[in-house]
């Protein structure tokens, strides 16, 4: 399945529990906002969208991840464009 990983740069503080709970989606760049990666791999430059192809198990991971932002600067999108997080 395929999800699309948003992080609003304008809410990001760089709390990085993001980067704690799911390292291979996430990172912090040099203005300690989160990025998101490709299973590992880094953007070229800021990439604060990425739609990545997802394990169940990777899916519930980013979804804890995305609930840990205390400031809710995660947004997770599934195939269709419905908002998996937070819930609408």
């Amino acid at each position: 399945m395929k999800l699309t990983i948003k992080v609003d740069p304008d809410l990001c503080i760089g709390a990085a529990s993001c980067v704690t709970i799911a390292p291979d989606t996430f990172e912090l760049n040099n203005e300690n906002k989160a990025e998101v990666l490709d299973h590992g791999q880094a953007p070229d430059g800021p990439q604060y969208e990425r739609t990545v192809e997802v394990t169940e198990e990777e899916k519930e991971i980013m979804i804890m991840a995305a609930q840990s932002c205390p400031t809710l600067a995660i947004l997770i999108f599934d195939e269709s464009g419905h908002q998996l997080y937070p819930e609408v």
